[in-house]
């Protein structure tokens, strides 16, 4: 079990009182008025304890719990991907190298801190791969369609999410031991900037910012919740690395990310037909729903933090 010093702990109390202050404003709103927001709201406030309370578990035990807790978020998100696009015959053998060969081997890189690997293990191997393996099965119809999809399932559900574990195996100076506070504050800044985001466009949004792919995505729910999430993270600043200004451009950056991630994920879905990636979540829908900004923002956080910081 990891040791829990003072700042760690003052952070993960901060984020239990959040959780119960959420909970009593969805409980005071439902005994007030019954509607689908406020049934919707509450829904996610209880999957949100049941996400935190496994993930703060995880990371407590160390960077082998971090591990395996993303390893097994791709693996879903993964699973959520595949099954949106159709696949033939043809795909199965690669899929299966995917998730049984990929996945593990690209968590096992981050596991042992081997980054020279990790960083292009999936990008160039495992693209290479993959058009090669769905070949060898002789059959070429929307063959370049098909591996494109594959690859870009694999590019976004696993080697852009092991970016958020990876964070611990850099060396920063000043910071040795502490690396999983990185986790934490970006967790906390993406996933806050998400539900800051809902709440802004409930309250006051009007003016949607792609009505044809996201109409519930408004311009005042989107500068409301990305400049609050920013605030929140310059606030934080004394668990990272990073000064006061520095906290707030960087959470500038990730929630931007986090917002971009979100809005690919929505054009699939809208492109595909669906509401949500699958139904693993009450009230947030599947665990690509939950962890779409993440992609975008996990690897361009580690390499800014590994550029500047380590």
């Amino acid at each position: 079990m990891r040791k829990v010093d003072n700042e760690l702990l003052l952070l993960l109390g901060g984020l239990f009182i959040l959780l119960m202050v959420a909970s009593l404003i969805g409980f005071v709103l439902s005994r007030r008025k019954q509607n689908d927001t406020i049934a919707n709201l509450n829904a996610r406030i209880r999957a949100w304890w049941v996400m935190c309370t496994i993930s703060v578990i995880a990371m407590l035990i160390g960077p082998i719990g971090s591990v395996v807790l993303f390893a097994l978020m791709s693996f879903y998100a993964l699973r959520e991907c595949v099954t949106l696009t159709p696949t033939r015959r043809g795909d199965h053998e690669a899929l299966f190298w995917c998730f049984f060969i990929i996945l593990p081997l690209q968590y096992l890189l981050v596991g042992i801190e081997w980054y020279n690997l990790f960083v292009i293990f999936i990008p160039v191997y495992a693209f290479l791969f993959i058009p090669a393996r769905v070949a060898l099965a002789s059959d070429t119809t929307h063959f370049l369609e098909r591996c494109a999809k594959i690859q870009w399932s694999l590019m976004i559900a696993v080697y852009c999410v092991s970016h958020a574990p990876a964070l611990l195996m850099l060396s920063i100076p000043g910071f040795e031991g502490e690396n999983i506070k990185l986790v934490l504050f970006m967790m906390i800044v993406v996933q806050i900037s998400d539900v800051l985001q809902y709440v802004f466009g409930k309250l006051w949004g009007k003016r949607a910012i792609v009505p044809k792919l996201s109409p519930n995505k408004t311009v005042e729910g989107f500068v409301g919740g990305i400049l609050s999430a920013s605030l929140i993270g310059a606030a934080l600043f004394w668990v990272t690395p990073f000064s006061p200004v520095a906290a707030f451009f960087i959470s500038l950056l990730i929630t931007l990310l986090g917002f971009a991630g979100g809005l690919c994920m929505s054009a699939i879905k809208r492109d595909r037909g669906v509401k949500d990636f699958g139904a693993m979540l009450e009230g947030h829908g599947g665990m690509m729903d939950r962890i779409d900004s993440l992609c975008f923002a996990a690897p361009v956080f580690f390499h800014v933090v590994r550029y500047f910081y380590s």
